[in-house]
């Protein structure tokens, strides 16, 4: 994983960071515009590219699939080369697949696109990383929470674009181009990289175990039901997932420069937010995929810029939390605020498992969810940080994009096998108790840990 130079080794920074600051959290947020804004649009493709509603989910999965790679791999070569030369070549890759989906007349083309589009999910942690380097200690704080928070908000908003595009995909990965080129120039004008690159080798060998792993993991999980759960490549899909698991972990605790540190992934410093991050992600894409099928099914008929329109609340809490996120960290635990926020995300899924007759319980439950993942997200970058030593920050923060991303990949995945099970109205319950239970879970986590590493905060960190 990526690591970060140590104050010493930084070049002291010039003028005032605080623009740079905020154009890599635009950057952030239109990060997060691509992964979200196809959510509303699967059923669209399903009929405009006459495929199945799992070979469609792809489009969604592959992206963050990719993501959950890119982000290690790619914070890894921010080491070697610098972080704002590669942040500006995951952009390059942006705007690269936004042009080949929005050309695509097929699924198989769509898909290369979202693949492509991956790649730039490495831009979070990179940003962290430039972060601390530009940012004095006293703003530190300020300046992940205003990145995580709008990252937030940025994913909110791509399903808003998505209904203002009214359901068109090439004009919506056209606007994401556009959006891409933009901030592209403003990180090549503004960004400035003060930390120093460095050598060593990218783990390729662990990138690829880990797309195996997973690849079979979201097979197995979204093809059981058609396939049947004890058939042979259901099963199948699930025992190479476990053993090239096995060997991926194997791997990685040997190679003296892995994709993944192990050891971080339970470090008593960010398991709490380690946990609470792969919930939230999977919560996060569990409830908007959820809410985003169900209110243009049979029991609401949103078109797509109404499914925008249900989704705007939660757009503008992320916003409007955004703006709070500085004094927000300086008054409250990062772990408080996590939980908090996991927690009110939680009760979005539960009162949709009892209150989803009409549009107003669908408006309740997207603003819980906008409060509780702005709140969430503003302060989890801090909490996954906060209690390891100043040369880990990039590596804490670059295992928590990449957990949160792998919660997020299952989600789709997920939904298909619940819905194929239980088709109708009781299968959205289920998505939407599922949703709530990983709330409830991640919020446990973030409370116990941050109390945890709170009596523990004079500890040496290992």
């Amino acid at each position: 994983m990526a690591t970060v130079t140590t104050t010493a080794e930084r070049a002291a920074p010039t003028g005032n960071p605080w623009p740079g600051v905020v154009v890599l959290a635009f950057a952030a947020s239109v990060a997060a515009v691509q992964n979200t804004a196809v959510v509303p649009l699967l059923p669209v493709l399903q009929r405009e590219l006459n495929a199945s509603l799992a070979a469609v989910s792809w489009t969604l999965t592959i992206s963050l699939l990719v993501s959950a790679v890119a982000t290690p791999l790619l914070s890894r070569f921010g080491d070697m080369y610098g972080k704002r030369r590669v942040i500006l070549t995951a952009l390059a890759l942006l705007i690269a697949g936004s042009v080949i989906a929005a050309l695509a007349t097929t699924l198989t083309w769509l898909i290369v696109g979202r693949v492509l589009q991956g790649f730039v999910a490495a831009l979070v942690p990179l940003a962290i990383g430039v972060v601390r380097d530009v940012l004095p200690r006293h703003q530190l704080a300020t300046g992940i929470g205003v990145l995580s928070a709008t990252m937030g908000f940025g994913g909110g908003g791509g399903m808003l674009l998505a209904g203002l595009v009214d359901g068109d995909y090439h004009a919506l990965f056209w606007v994401t181009t556009a959006l891409s080129v933009l901030v592209s120039v403003l990180v090549a004008f503004l960004v400035r990289d003060t930390g120093s690159p460095r050598g060593g080798r990218p783990d390729l060998a662990g990138a690829g175990l880990m797309i195996v792993w997973l690849v079979a993991l979201l097979l197995g999980i979204s093809q059981g039901g058609a396939w049947g759960w004890t058939s042979g490549p259901t099963l199948g899909m699930f025992a190479v997932a476990v053993v090239v698991a096995v060997i991926w972990v194997l791997v990685e605790r040997r190679v003296p420069q892995p994709l993944v540190q192990m050891a971080m992934l339970v470090h008593r410093g960010t398991v709490g937010a380690t946990v609470a991050s792969m919930l939230l992600g999977f919560g996060f894409f569990t409830s908007m995929t959820g809410i985003s099928s169900f209110v243009q099914g049979p029991a609401l008929r949103a078109g797509v810029l109404q499914v925008g329109l249900y989704l705007l609340p939660s757009t503008v809490f992320m916003l409007v939390i955004s703006l709070f996120a500085g004094p927000l960290m300086r008054r409250f635990a990062a772990a408080s605020l996590v939980g908090t926020g996991s927690a009110i995300a939680g009760a979005a899924g539960l009162w949709l498992v009892f209150a989803h007759a009409g549009p107003a319980d669908i408006l309740v439950a997207t603003s819980l969810m906008g409060i509780g993942l702005g709140v969430g997200y503003a302060a989890l970058g801090t909490m996954a940080v906060e209690h390891v030593r100043p040369e880990q920050t990039a590596i804490a923060a670059g295992i928590n994009a990449l957990v949160r991303i792998a919660g997020g990949s299952t989600a789709g995945a997920v939904i298909a096998a619940i819905l194929a099970a239980l088709p109708g109205e009781h299968g959205y319950q289920w998505v939407f108790g599922v949703a709530a239970a990983a709330g409830a879970t991640a919020a446990a986590f973030a409370f116990v840990f941050g109390r945890l590493n709170r009596r523990l905060t004079a500890a040496p960190s290992h």
